[in-house]
């Protein structure tokens, strides 16, 4: 196997890149950003996904059996999906170079779960309810996908909520909320959402690159872990990182926490919660994993033990966020 990752600077694809080298692949980054890690960068190419002549060139030169594409813009910041070029215009660049180049025998599109967010499982994978702008570029990723006429195998993945070391806003959101002991869980009420270990959706994708092909073309895949209840969830990191579990306050006290954050935002200054995030926080997101677990078996990683290894990773790169004596 030869495996040209797009994005392999971001979030995940730093962690896929890493256990990549670790297998001692054959592999390359095509990343307008450099790697978060030294001992990436001998397998680093500055590649903007938006430049078809370079990326399909590079590409060529690669001669890749294997296309992972993760590059992508994952905020929900913006407004239009002009701001989302990289996911839409940037993936029928990457299926151009697949299609440009005879080596590639498998390519792994990443989507989104917010293609149909808050809705449960979709009824099919046409099924689309997309949250958010960005939730509607990757709709349009899965439908460049479907279009592109490729002859090689391919897979659109669906990542949940997914966490861990290198997570690109939670080190400066929730993981240092509850380290400051900000955080207060909204109610008794049961929550139940969907969330992935980052290294276990590594494992599912190097599944997926692996598994018999007739099994995984043209197949929609969410990646991650079973659905878990959000209080367990926050309490797993806030006793890891504090030695505490979390406080439950009244629901109606957080919404008005959150409004207050909203007039606090509007004016230029940060709050730990605002009304989105208290609706993410009051609303339930589980999507069914039972096929993905089903095609591609158990996942290395149990929750206890990816938030171990997560805050290990604080310790080694964010020590502010880890105030446990115990866990030193």
């Amino acid at each position: 196997m030869k495996i040209l990752v797009t994005g392999g600077s971001g979030f995940i694809g730093t962690n896929l890149i890493d256990g990549l080298l670790r297998d001692r692949r054959a592999v390359l980054n095509v990343d307008i950003r450099p790697p978060k890690l030294d001992e990436h960068r001998d397998v680093w190419q500055h590649v903007d996904i938006l430049d078809a002549d370079l990326l399909t060139r590079t590409t060529r030169d690669f001669a890749p059996t294997h296309v992972i594409h993760l590059a992508a813009r994952t905020d929900t910041d913006g407004t239009d999906l002009a701001d989302y070029e990289a996911n839409t215009t940037g993936t029928i660049r990457v299926l151009d170079a697949v299609k440009a180049t005879p080596s590639v025998e498998r390519v792994i599109v990443t989507s989104s779960q917010f293609v149909n967010q808050y809705r449960g499982t979709p009824e099919d994978d046409f099924d689309f309810a997309p949250h958010t702008v960005y939730g509607e570029s990757k709709v349009l990723t899965e439908k460049a996908t479907r279009a592109a006429g490729l002859t090689c195998t391919w897979t659109i993945i669906r990542p949940t909520n997914i966490w861990g070391p290198w997570h690109p806003r939670y080190p400066d959101e929730f993981w240092r909320v509850l380290a400051r002991g900000l955080y207060v869980h909204p109610g008794r009420q049961r929550i139940v959402r969907s969330y992935g270990y980052v290294k276990n959706v590594t494992y599912q994708i190097m599944r997926i690159a692996n598994f018999d092909a007739e099994k995984v073309a043209g197949k929609v895949i969410y990646v991650g872990d079973e659905p878990v209840e959000l209080i367990d969830w926050a309490n797993g990191f806030s006793v890891a990182q504090t030695g505490k579990t979390v406080r439950v306050v009244p629901r109606s006290l957080v919404r008005t926490l959150a409004i207050a954050g909203d007039l606090l935002g509007s004016a230029g200054i940060k709050f730990p919660i605002t009304s989105s995030r208290y609706q993410s926080m009051t609303t339930g997101n589980a999507v069914s994993m039972a096929p993905t677990l089903a095609l591609l078996g158990p996942a290395p990683f149990t929750l206890e033990a990816g938030i171990r290894d997560t805050v290990d990773w604080m310790r080694q790169y964010k020590p502010h966020l880890v105030t446990n004596p115990s866990r030193r």
